[in-house]
């Protein structure tokens, strides 16, 4: 692919109809509808073997520590994610507690708890994820971070920060997308993305100096996750994008990306 011009973004005019935007959408609408299905959390409880037990008010180690539990009491595990648990008091105090102190309370008959590494089912149940992807967008090289949240297993929010470099002009794009799953349980699970954004242009040209430009963009695509090990993934990407510009002469871009990311 070549670059159109050193005023715009680095593309090559494609046959991208608007019904295949329209299709994308349908599709990730319809999903978005479908009912979430939540596993019933299942109640373990554990007695505390250390001189007391750290809950943090979410999971992480950024969270604040606000209750300790002494040596002697027990909790009740209500979920798991990843290294963190969600534990719940005699009187009704749930807090965060990572895995190495969970891993030193005693279970009903005095033996130490014994819990795995974060697996498959940590993946897709998971709330956070972070991650870094390259590729192409309209014969220019992307470089993009993102990070997520998923407000179910099947829904989640993402926000973007790209670098483009092409051979005539650089720029910056950021994005806000809807993603959905539609089998997040599956190893291999496929995904459709919706969002909109910004993507700014810097030309490079030293000859004949070009405008720096900021427009508004819009895109749709899909991909696939791949649950590799422990807390990470593997990713890859397709989005076509519409560029929307002043001169009334819409742009419309490809792009393709992989990855890897972390859950958590």
């Amino acid at each position: 692919m070549s670059e159109r011009s050193i005023t715009t973004i680095p593309s090559t005019p494609r046959s991208i109809s608007f019904g295949r935007i329209f299709a994308l959408c349908l599709t990730l609408s319809l999903g978005v509808a479908a009912p979430a299905a939540f596993a019933a959390d299942r109640y373990k409880s554990v007695s505390v073997a250390d001189p007391y037990l750290e809950m943090r008010t979410g999971p992480g180690v950024g969270y604040p520590k606000f209750h300790v539990v002494d040596r002697g009491e027990s909790v009740d595990i209500v979920k798991r994610r990843t290294d963190w648990f969600l534990v719940r008091t005699d009187r009704g105090k749930e807090g965060w507690v990572d895995r190495a102190q969970m891993e030193r309370t005693l279970q009903a008959d005095g033996q130490v708890v014994d819990f795995e590494a974060a697996d498959q089912d940590d993946f897709t149940n998971s709330r956070w994820e972070l991650g870094v992807l390259a590729g192409d967008f309209g014969g220019a090289n992307i470089i993009s971070l993102y990070g997520a949240y998923s407000l179910n297993p099947h829904v989640g929010i993402e926000l973007w920060g790209s670098q483009i470099l092409g051979n005539f002009s650089n720029g910056w794009m950021a994005n806000v997308n809807v993603v959905h799953e539609t089998w997040p349980d599956w190893r291999v699970s496929p995904f459709f993305t919706l969002g909109a954004g910004v993507v700014h242009t810097e030309p490079k040209s030293t000859i004949i100096q070009g405008e720096d430009r900021t427009d508004q963009v819009g895109h749709a695509g899909a991909g696939i996750r791949f649950y590799a090990t422990r807390r990470f993934i593997l990713r890859a990407e397709y989005k076509s994008y519409v560029v929307f510009t002043s001169r009334d002469d819409n742009e419309e871009v490809e792009e393709w990306k992989v990855g890897f990311a972390f859950f958590f």
